[in-house]
């Protein structure tokens, strides 16, 4: 069940004054909304700012203001982002940001760590993230925000309260960008045929070899860096073992990006279930002439086939199968 941001924040001022607050928070949701917000005003709470602002002259209850999130930061409020080239959360910004957590704060007083884009934490990151969830140091709350949960450890999910929010805008990239006008262009011409299935399949496979040069370049110029940094104090062969484990790295970006896709692909198909049964409640409103028009032309039975094929063909790929022939069966199952 997905929460409005102020459902959530009401949730954990509740959890709070009952002195029942959990020391962790998964906050997940698309850009837009409020993860960031909602961290702000949690923080503000923690820091006794969050009881509101007054009555106006006019009996109205006086909203505080809540500054950005990165205003926040301070001696008791840490902040971690994706800062190197390759936008991932290095081991070292987590045992930074533990370090803080670990250092006595005055009575009364809480410490909070805010990880931005947590699925970008690399796996080492990661595992040394987990000792601090499972050991949590007095009065410490750890709000992690993310777009993509499913990229997180699953001890890392399971040691947090999840708050998933609703709302908010996706922020399509380049290649989603792409899909979109792929699955847009063929709507106005229609599904059914062979044609179609294979040219979206060539258009999906266009997009992921790109996402795949670019997950690998971003670890190369990790691995450059760190080569730099590290070139004199190290052996050539933790080097060599570094190499190995930043390679898996890229194969977990592309995964994580490959799922992306197919949850816009699966979207896009379920809004044009949605408007055939006339569900309302669209993900990509932006598609809706293009997803209504399928929606018009196709009979339920059929949409019901076709959705089920995208489920098929994602549940086949995340076994060891062929990526290029997988792909071009489900496709022509989903489209064709």
């Amino acid at each position: 069940m997905a929460f409005t941001e102020d459902r959530a924040y009401e949730l954990i001022e509740s959890a709070h004054r009952r002195q029942r607050l959990a020391h962790a928070f998964l906050i997940s949701g698309s850009r837009e909304s409020g993860k960031e917000a909602l961290a702000a005003r949690v923080i503000q709470l923690l820091q006794g700012q969050g009881g509101g602002g007054g009555i106006d002259l006019f009996g109205e209850a006086v909203p505080v203001e809540v500054p950005p999130l990165d205003e926040m930061a301070g001696e008791w409020v840490r902040i971690v982002r994706p800062q190197s080239k390759s936008r991932r959360i290095t081991v070292d910004s987590i045992r930074e940001l533990e370090k803080s957590l670990h250092v006595v704060s005055g009575e009364g007083t809480w410490k909070v760590g805010v990880v931005c884009d947590a699925d970008r934490m690399m796996p080492a990151a990661e595992n040394a993230f987990l000792k601090t969830l499972e050991e949590p140091p007095q009065q410490t709350l750890l709000l992690l925000l993310t777009e993509n949960a499913g990229g997180l450890l699953p001890t890392v999910l399971s040691r947090c309260v999840r708050l998933p929010l609703m709302g908010g805008s996706r922020d399509h990239d380049e290649g989603g960008l792409m899909l979109l006008e792929a699955l847009d262009g063929v709507a106005e011409s229609g599904l059914g045929s062979p044609e179609v299935a294979l040219g979206l399949k060539a258009c999906f496979s266009e997009i992921l070899g790109a996402v795949k040069v670019q997950a690998e370049a971003a670890v190369k110029e990790l691995l450059k860096e760190e080569e730099k940094a590290l070139k004199q104090a190290v052996e050539g062969d933790w080097l060599k073992r570094r190499e190995e484990a930043l390679k898996a790295v890229a194969e977990a970006d592309y995964l994580s990006d490959r799922a992306r896709l197919f949850d816009l692909l699966q979207s896009w198909m379920a809004d044009v279930l949605r408007i055939k049964v006339a569900a309302g409640g669209l993900e990509l409103p932006e598609s809706r002439v293009a997803t209504s028009a399928v929606a018009e032309r196709e009979d339920l039975p059929l949409l019901m086939r076709r959705v089920d094929a995208l489920r098929e063909l994602r549940a086949t790929l995340d076994t060891n199968a062929q990526e290029q022939l997988a792909l071009e069966v489900g496709f022509l199952k989903a489209f064709a």
